[in-house]
């Protein structure tokens, strides 16, 4: 291997890395990962796999050896699927469009490109995987009392990253392909991919992921993907490993790398050098069409400047729609939801209650929430203009509640129908949502005018643009929360039940003695929610009196 690859290795190895440890929020995120995930199982395995590495020394019955077997080839088996599917996510969405690109291609050859990038992503894989791997063996072979587990799995993983790696890539970039050049599917590649991503959570939701995974830990068992797990055997104490099996797993990694390398190598020439599909006309035309029947739609009861506010901003998102994806994110923790659902066969109240508070949040959070970074390099030529800020803000105000009121009615109404709500407390569960659609977009406004971010952030690996500043978020998320949560409170008449947990908790706790009565908590939520009601018009205001007062440094 020449020079070269190790170059471009090194050089998209250093950049990833470069761009995990530049990011505060990246490296707060892989620290709460650390201590939360992989601090969890290695404490876990550093108790319990000392014991059984002197399990395993002592003796080893027939019974223990066969389960053991079972769960090396099982386990090595799922888990070079689950390397092959991470290694495409990773080529899909960063690998397989490294930085400067079109220099790497006219300085070398593709060759020389494709063969560093996956070096690189076997690098990173191996920085994740090895550690752990090392530690968990190392506390298994202190109580087998032999450094043989050690040296085996980390050539399991070795031979395991070798094989997935490659294949990983060459999976990924042809789904690239496919959803960027292949004009089919490259059209509505934003459908596929919430249509994937659904499927995924759904699945994961609902249970039938673990269905498939332990279907398929008993089918692979026997077949050549567990063969690997018998090499991980090979360092185990008085369990007996397949010595075919291990030549097979060597023999196999080598043909199968070499291979996977090679068309990895072919399918990067392929996909490099191709067209990027292209139907931007017909978009276009579709995009004015339908902004021209919004536009007559708006004219009856809104300004000219208004309405083109309003059209502009729908038209950004509807353009980039990678813009909004921030908004998505309070939807990963409704896998728990789904989960309840499923297994209650019905949606409960609370869960109805809190999606119809999401489609709320959701509507400030569009449009609102940065107004005058939203603006990037326009923002001079707006700032200068004619415009005033009542009109811009409005405009903005009236595009996320144009977007989100429907929807809050649909959801509000169709949650409320389907819980155990009654007709009452459905009709106010749809009044509220239709209103908070309404009101959370002027609400987004001042927060977002008072904690601007001008600057595009990384969205995904390989994707940046301009979003909401954190301190937004927090602030906008919090004048929603608790207004909701006091609004709750004094709905149900939970205060006095409150008081008595919060009385009850501080008795045991090593605190002053607290005193919580329900008429301070009703007071405290008539406070909060007299507030939140008088936020969203204050917000506007602010948020209109600074666009017309900026100025430019």
């Amino acid at each position: 291997m020449t020079s070269v690859p190790l170059a471009v290795a090194r050089t998209e190895f250093r950049r990833t890395v470069r761009s995990v440890t530049a990011d505060r929020t990246k490296l707060l995120l892989l620290a709460l990962f650390a201590l939360f995930v992989s601090g969890s199982i290695a404490a876990a395995g550093g108790y319990l796999l000392p014991s059984l590495g002197e399990h395993f020394a002592a003796s080893a019955t027939a019974e223990t050896t066969a389960v053991a077997t079972e769960i090396a080839s099982g386990g090595a088996a799922v888990g070079w699927l689950a390397l092959v599917g991470m290694a495409a996510i990773r080529a899909f969405t960063a690998a397989t469009d490294p930085d400067e690109s079109a220099f790497l291609l006219v300085s070398t050859s593709v060759r020389n490109v494709t063969v560093g990038v996956v070096l690189a992503e076997l690098l990173l894989f191996g920085a994740w995987l090895l550690p752990p791997a090392m530690l968990l063996s190392s506390a298994f072979a202190v109580g087998a009392g032999t450094v043989a587990p050690v040296f085996a799995a980390v050539l399991v993983v070795v031979l395991a990253l070798l094989t997935a790696v490659p294949l990983g890539f060459v999976l990924g970039i042809w789904v690239r392909h496919l959803v960027t050049v292949y004009e089919p599917i490259a059209r509505y590649r934003w459908v596929i991919f919430v249509g994937f991503w659904g499927a995924y959570f759904g699945a994961l939701a609902s249970g039938q992921f673990d269905l498939v995974i332990s279907e398929l830990f008993v089918t692979l068992q026997d077949s050549p993907l567990g063969w690997i797990g018998h090499l991980l055997l090979a360092g185990v104490p008085n369990v007996p490993a397949s010595n075919t099996a291990i030549l097979g797993a060597v023999v196999g990694t080598a043909l199968v790398g070499a291979l996977a390398f090679a068309v990895a190598i072919a399918s990067a020439r392929v996909h490099w050098f191709a067209d990027p599909a292209r139907f931007d006309d017909e978009e276009a035309s579709s995009a004015t069409d339908s902004s021209g029947r919004l536009a007559g739609a708006l004219a009856r009861g809104l300004g000219r400047p208004v309405r083109t506010v309003t059209i502009t901003a729908i038209r950004r998102t509807r353009r980039a729609p990678i813009r909004l994806v921030y908004v998505a994110y309070p939807l990963f923790g409704a896998i728990g939801f789904v989960q309840v659902i499923v297994q209650s066969g019905t949606v409960p109240s609370y869960v109805a209650v809190l999606l119809s508070l999401y489609v709320v949040w959701a509507a400030g959070a569009l449009f609102t929430l940065n107004p005058l970074g939203d603006l990037g390099r326009a923002l001079p030529a707006v700032v200068t203009s004619t415009l005033s800020g009542r009109q811009a803000i409005a405009g903005l105000v009236v595009a996320g509640a144009l977007v989100a009121a429907p929807v809050g009615l649909l959801v509000s109404l169709g949650l409320g129908l389907v819980s155990p709500l009654s007709l009452e407390h459905t009709a106010t569960l749809v009044a509220a949502t239709v209103v908070g659609t309404v009101v959370t977009p002027a609400l987004a406004t001042g927060v977002g005018t008072a904690f601007p971010r001008f600057g595009s952030v990384n969205v995904t690996n390989n994707r940046e643009a301009v979003v909401p500043s954190k301190t937004a978020f927090l602030v906008y998320s919090l004048a929603i929360i608790l207004p909701a949560a006091a609004a709750a409170v004094l709905y149900t008449d939970a205060a006095e039940p409150i008081a008595s947990v919060l009385v009850a908790t501080a008795a045991w706790a090593p605190t002053p003695e607290l005193t919580v009565t329900a008429g301070q908590l009703t007071v405290a939520a008539w406070t909060v929610l007299v507030v939140g009601i008088l936020a969203p018009p204050v917000s506007f205001l602010y948020a209109l009196e600074t666009f017309d007062l900026y100025t430019l440094d």
